[in-house]
């Protein structure tokens, strides 16, 4: 992994907020594209934010992108392209918080702070026996109040590494092979048979289904986008023009829909109905159905969020992993 032991803050930082919710294989290959394309905080704060979206990709949880941008912007302009030094200033930027943090200040800076990840949760929970759930308030001050009295303040870096990677190589989450444990003979969990229980979490997570309906409206060789601008889920990516329902419409049934037929000609027909897609997101699943339509003429009153862009174009635009699966399958004929 090419940022063990990196000392540069910016490279540490890029690391840290790609490998938020993400594997380590699926986000190294996006840390060298990302440090190919900016070698410097400045060159990632000067790129456009389409640019930075479309590199990002596939990798999900797209607000990392935006506050990856953002907080380059933020040290461009407010601290001379120079990466805080100080965790106080560290923890202030955007995208940032106590792991992140400490993190960066130990690794970069050599400074006494203990990260708290998912891995430290688990060997903590486990060796110590601590029951008080990981996502509660007091859970969490006592974690950081453990984690901190147990570093090595004169080898902080090194400390925070090797309990990360004893948490992600050796006291793994599911099956841990307690025998060949150094620590197995002092571990609480072990002697209380709690291994498969801790850490401990009070909430279950609550998913909602969403049904999508994606409009591939073809004129020609042009075809008709969307950027998403609200608050919701993948903000600042392209898609094409949606129609969110209480569920998945069958072909005759989208043909009646009024809102559809408000949008496009009434002559115009469907050419082509995909089979369901589906992407899971942490507290959602998307339920998306790819509907084909040819229209003879431009559409006069288009929503103004439209933009039509000849087919050639759509690889140079961000999309959500569900259209990105959709342009893929080459049951499909959207050719580039």
């Amino acid at each position: 992994m090419p940022w063990k032991g990196e000392k540069n803050p910016y490279l540490i930082w890029l690391s840290e907020i790609i490998l938020q919710q993400t594997r380590v294989a699926q986000g190294l290959p996006y840390f060298e594209r990302f440090k190919a394309a900016y070698p410097t905080i400045v060159d990632l704060a000067n790129a456009p934010e389409d640019e930075i979206l479309k590199l990002w990709e596939g990798l999900g949880y797209y607000s990392r992108a935006r506050n990856l941008h953002f907080t380059a912007k933020d040290i461009r302009d407010n601290h001379g392209g120079i990466f805080p030094v100080e965790y106080e200033d560290i923890l202030k930027l955007k995208g940032v918080g106590t792991y992140t943090a400490a993190a960066i200040a130990s690794f970069a800076y050599g400074l006494p702070y203990a990260v708290l990840d998912g891995n430290v949760f688990r060997v903590l929970s486990r060796y110590f026996g601590i029951k008080e759930p990981i996502d509660t308030t007091t859970g969490k001050k006592i974690f950081a109040k453990l984690s901190q009295e147990l570093l090595a303040k004169k080898r902080p870096a090194d400390y925070n590494q090797a309990i990360m990677d004893f948490g992600a190589t050796q006291c793994v989450p599911a099956n841990p092979n307690c025998k060949i444990c150094p620590l197995v003979k002092s571990c609480t969990a072990q002697k209380e048979d709690l291994i498969n229980q801790l850490p401990f979490k009070s909430k279950k997570l609550k998913r909602r289904s969403r049904f999508f309906h994606y409009l591939i409206i073809n004129y020609g060789n042009e075809i008709w986008i969307r950027k998403r601008t609200e608050k919701d889920i993948w903000q600042g990516l392209y898609e094409f023009p949606l129609l969110e329902t209480e569920k998945l419409l069958d072909r005759k049934t989208l043909e009646r829909n009024k809102e559809y037929q408000g949008i496009i000609p009434p002559e115009a027909g469907i050419t082509r109905f995909s089979t369901p897609f589906s992407q899971q997101l942490t507290h959602q699943k998307i339920n998306a159905l790819f509907v084909e339509i040819t229209v003879e003429k431009p559409l006069g009153e288009a929503p103004e969020d439209w933009v039509n862009i000849s087919r050639e174009d759509l690889k140079t635009y961000a999309f959500p992993r569900i259209i990105d699966l959709y342009l893929q399958d080459k049951s499909l004929y959207l050719n580039f």
